[in-house]
């Protein structure tokens, strides 16, 4: 791993409220080289979603510089922003975010609508994005008509599909049963392989340890090898 890391923060904080403010996450370093998978760990409430939100570019630091492929984020104006996210983040959520009349390929295809990819060329990295995960059979399948670990596979094609510099997990196997969760959990392990960069969010430490390097969160307070400011 060398070059810009696809994420670093330095001294990045949020805090809500202004009369009564709540602090949801403390000043925090934290450096994430390209090809790195990452997982980070923690209670309800110890401030999980408040990271998700920040690193997705869903939400901005109250303090602190966010830089994601070496582009300080701060300086980015809210169209720059979703510009930026569209193209450098894949999400994966617990909850799949399928269309239910949709098929696969079409589902996969809608992250490309707002960059304005025509078509066709829509099409071909849909199908392209589902061979990738093992689905390239299904296509044409409603959501409906799938498993819940081809479902999750068919939003990690969505989130592939831009080609990614970062694909961010949140709780990715917590709807799944135990045989799909491990199926969905090889998926990533070989996009790892592949050299893409992940970061999971997750409660479970099964799923955390599958990870190069592990971080906690507790009382928005992130912990680990993360050079971390209390």
């Amino acid at each position: 791993m060398s070059g810009t890391p696809v994420i670093r923060l330095t001294g990045v904080g949020r805090t809500f409220g202004e009369r009564a403010p709540v602090t949801a996450l403390h000043p925090t370093d934290l450096v994430v080289e390209r090809g790195e998978y990452l997982s980070v760990t923690g209670p309800s409430g110890s401030g999980k979603s408040t990271l998700l939100h920040l690193l997705g570019l869903l939400d901005t630091p109250t303090r602190g510089r966010y830089e994601l492929d070496g582009i300080d984020t701060g300086t980015l104006r809210d169209r720059d922003r979703s510009t930026l996210r569209g193209r450098r983040i894949g999400f994966v959520f617990q909850s799949f975010h399928l269309l239910p009349h949709r098929t696969a390929a079409e589902n996969v295809a809608l992250a490309q609508v707002y960059h304005r990819v025509p078509h066709a060329e829509r099409t071909a990295a849909a199908r392209a994005a589902l061979r990738q995960v093992g689905l390239g059979h299904r296509t044409g399948a409603l959501p409906g008509t799938m498993s819940g670990g081809e479902r999750q596979r068919v939003a990690i094609a969505r989130a592939l599909v831009n080609e990614p510099s970062l694909l961010l997990c949140d709780e990715p196997t917590g709807n799944l049963d135990s045989a799909n969760a491990a199926a969905v959990l090889a998926q990533l392990d070989g996009l790892h392989t592949r050299g893409y960069t992940l970061v999971v969010i997750t409660h479970d430490p099964a799923v955390a340890a599958r990870a190069d390097r592990r971080v906690a969160i507790r009382d928005g307070v992130l912990t680990g090898s993360t050079g971390a400011v209390h």
